[in-house]
Order: C-alpha cells, then sequence, then structure tokens
C-alpha cells in the first residue's frame, strides 16, 4: 500500500478513536451499564428459575450472546453516527476530492467501528467476571468472530449513513431491524428447544451464527456448523464492502 494512503487511513482511524474515546461517558459507559442490567435481571432473577441449557448454566450460556450483542450495536452506531456527521457537516467533501482512494475512507470509519465495538466487547466481558465464571474453550474463534461481526456492522453502519437524510433516519434501522434481529438471534435461548419451523426461519437470521460462533469460542458449544457461521459472516462482509464502495463511488447521497 501507498505510504500517502498508509497515512490516510491512519488519520481517519485516529480521528474516529478520538471521538468517541473522548466522549467515552456517552459511548462507552452506557453499553456497560445496559448489559450489568441484562446480567442481574436475565442472569441472576431469571436465570435461577431457568435451569441449565445444553449442560451448562443459564448465565453461562447468555453472557457470549449479550457481549455479542454490545459488538454489534455499538460497531453499527458508531459508524453510522460518525459518517453521517461527516456527510451532515459537508466534510466528506473534502475526503471525496482528497487523492485518496474511496476504500481508504471505507477501511478508516469501518477501524473506527470495530474500535469501538471491541472496546465495549472487553468492557463487558469483565463485568461479566462478577457474575459467572468465563470459560475460554477457543480463544482464536472468539478473537476472529468479534472482529467480523463489527466489521459486518460497520460497514452496515455506513451504508445506513449513506441513505439516511436525517438524524432521525440513522435510528430506523437499529431499533426496526436490528434490535428484533438480536433477540431472535440465540442470545438468550438455544435453537435446539424450538419447534422444527422456528428453527429453519431463525437459520435465515445472519446474527444467529454470529452468536452461535461466539458462544462455541466459549463453551465448545454451537447450534450451528462453524464453517457455515464463517462463510455467512464472510460472505455478508463482501457483499456489503461491495455496496459500500459502489455507493462512494458514484456519490449517492454524499454530494450536493
Amino acid at each position: 500500500m501507498n505510504k500517502n494512503y498508509l497515512i490516510a487511513l491512519s488519520s481517519i482511524l485516529n480521528k474516529e478513536t478520538n471521538r468517541f474515546m473522548r466522549i467515552w461517558v456517552q459511548t462507552l459507559v452506557p453499553p456497560a451499564i445496559t448489559m450489568t442490567l441484562y446480567f442481574i435481571i436475565f442472569g441472576n432473577l431469571i436465570g435461577s428459575q431457568i435451569g441449565r441449557i445444553q449442560g451448562f448454566s443459564y448465565m453461562e450460556f447468555i453472557v457470549p450472546g449479550l457481549i455479542m450483542m454490545s459488538v454489534i450495536t455499538n460497531s453499527y452506531a458508531n459508524v453510522a453516527s460518525s459518517f453521517f456527521s461527516t456527510k451532515f457537516q459537508r466534510n466528506i467533501e473534502e475526503l471525496l476530492v482528497a487523492p485518496v482512494p474511496n476504500y481508504i475512507i471505507v477501511l478508516g470509519f469501518v477501524g473506527g467501528g470495530v474500535a469501538r465495538g471491541m472496546l465495549v466487547g472487553v468492557i463487558v466481558t469483565l463485568l461479566s467476571l462478577f457474575f459467572v465464571d468465563i470459560q475460554i474453550h477457543h480463544l482464536l474463534v472468539i478473537m476472529s468472530t468479534v472482529i467480523l461481526t463489527a466489521t459486518l456492522f460497520s460497514l452496515g453502519g455506513l451504508i445506513n449513513a449513506v441513505y439516511a437524510k436525517t438524524f432521525d433516519d440513522i435510528s430506523i434501522v437499529p431499533t426496526f431491524i436490528l434490535t428484533p434481529l438480536t433477540y431472535l438471534g440465540g442470545v438468550f435461548y438455544s435453537l435446539s428447544l424450538l419447534p422444527p419451523f422456528w428453527q429453519s426461519l431463525s437459520n435465515l437470521n445472519p446474527i444467529v451464527y454470529m452468536v452461535n460462533a461466539f458462544r462455541y469460542g466459549f463453551l465448545g458449544h454451537s447450534d450451528v456448523d462453524m464453517v457455515v457461521a464463517y462463510a455467512v459472516m464472510l460472505g455478508f462482509i463482501v457483499v456489503l464492502f461491495a455496496v459500500a464502495m459502489r455507493l462512494i463511488s458514484k456519490g449517492t447521497g454524499l454530494r450536493s
């Protein structure tokens, strides 16, 4: 990669990282508080009534899903809000006319989303240690899954921001699509507990594959085939990256 391109990429990454670190009380603390409440309510209070799932306590079972849920929402929200702000303030026009390839712009914003998603994931993981003894079955699976998932939803957030015309528009997808898919993604239950029809329907939800792959890294148990899970994540990343590149190349929603 050209040295000037690397400088441009690092500049965008630094800007994106500084952006959410500067207001860490708004970007890092709320998800930590939210997930702590999930741990208390679903893990300690409700979990004691449910019993064991797939040989694990309910708390052990839902912790990987809750960590993944925080990674998904924060990586998506970070890029969606940041890219829309850049577009709204017309700063994106300066980037578009600069002698920098469009993929550098995409990678810079996505990198910021991945950084925030992973940082929140680490914070939530540390908080979960107060409620349950975490076991790690396969560290490489955990790291690769969280990076791929954060990348995927960062790209999704960028595409959302490209099409958004007002700040309200960037909350529509998380509210009406992302949240339902996450709750139906096997975070709080095992797919094996569902009737055959609902199991088949759940297999159409991409978040199911991410949550289960991540859970496999911790518990060594997954409701889906790991090869399929990685294929789904990589496939969505390729498609969303191609869409993002096309939108920025055409200047869709970016040029006045």
